[in-house]
């Protein structure tokens, strides 16, 4: 499964999420050992991170 980084990487202080991708740290982290359902589960939330921290996917 593909990772969602733009490689734009660089983490919001207030919502501790890329602003390239919109995952956490851990998730950047640990994003090749995790299970193909863990990896979609974290896709699906990303929509909503968008909605939630708008600054936080401020791409460029």
């Amino acid at each position: 499964m593909k990772s969602p980084c733009i490689n734009i990487c660089q983490i919001d202080a207030k919502s501790g999420l890329c602003t390239g991708c919109l995952r956490t740290l851990d998730e950047i982290a640990s994003w090749a050992g995790y299970s193909d359902a863990k990896r979609s589960q974290i896709l699906a939330e990303l929509p909503n991170r968008t909605r939630q921290y708008p600054e936080a996917g401020e791409r460029g």
